[in-house]
């Protein structure tokens, strides 16, 4: 008998998880999943490291295929970009070009007024140009190896929005924002992101020309641009909404891969 119980309980426990990871895909991705994978929404965001990960090994692959087709290194990387966007839905940009126009606004009590607005402002547009142009060129001149690069330059940007939700209010009392925070529990769902960031983080070592403290300083800086970008964002508005959430992702990604164009 209680055999058969703790035998019901972990089948329940990781049918309960891999409905979860598949929803976060769904909502967060444009990959399609059976919907028998997808009914479990209460935590997603947790999830929002793993996701990460699983995107840049795709773009990972994506690009090492169009290097064995001979394309030269910038249209590679404009090609990556281009399906980067595609696989999120433009989810993130879309968030960081309404925080942008937001943020251009002087009047603090309209600042939320005009991100909640469909329609984008020149702010919006320049920041969304700033954004592709500058992940196309650290793309495109990165001595590091992208099946290292692309992993850890999303994963970690999205450990900063999960970070940005747990730490910070939210602006609005309804949202797809607001459903995030409130499901959120902590620690356990910062720790989960970060535990599978350090252990992927071990595959830097493979990296023949890159030291040990090296190493460490990637991780480290790539984890404080996460957080710090959040922070930013917050010191700004006061909190964070469901826009600003896809800014930290975007804004984090880009001075990621600024910083891993150093080595």
């Amino acid at each position: 008998m209680v055999t058969k119980i703790l035998i019901d309980f972990s089948v329940s426990w990781i049918a309960n998880l891999v409905t979860s990871f598949g929803s976060s895909i769904i909502f967060y991705t444009t990959i399609p999943l059976p919907a028998r994978w997808t009914n479990n929404w209460s935590q997603i965001a947790r999830w929002c490291p793993v996701v990460g990960l699983s995107i840049g090994l795709l773009l990972a692959l994506l690009s090492i295929l169009l290097q064995r087709l001979g394309l030269p290194s910038l249209t590679r990387s404009a090609l990556l970009v281009a399906v980067w966007v595609g696989i999120t839905g433009g989810l993130h940009l879309d968030g960081a070009m309404d925080t942008a126009d937001g943020l251009s606004v002087t009047d603090k009590e309209r600042q939320l007024e005009v991100m909640k607005d469909s329609a984008t402002g020149a702010f919006g547009a320049i920041a969304a140009i700033i954004i592709l142009l500058l992940k196309t060129a650290t793309l495109s001149e990165m001595s590091l190896p992208l099946w290292l690069v692309l992993p850890s330059v999303v994963g970690w940007a999205r450990w900063g929005q999960v970070g940005a939700i747990a730490f910070y209010p939210y602006l609005r009392k309804t949202g797809k924002g607001a459903f995030h925070k409130e499901n959120l529990r902590l620690p356990q769902d910062i720790l989960l992101g970060l535990g599978f960031l350090l252990c992927f983080s071990a595959f830097w070592f493979t990296v023949g020309y890159l030291s040990w403290w090296q190493i460490v300083g990637i991780v480290l800086v790539n984890s404080a641009i996460a957080l710090l970008t959040g922070y930013w964002f917050d010191r700004q508005l006061g909190g964070h909404t469901g826009d600003t959430y896809g800014a930290v992702v975007e804004w984090s990604e880009v001075l990621i891969l600024c910083w891993l164009t150093v080595f």
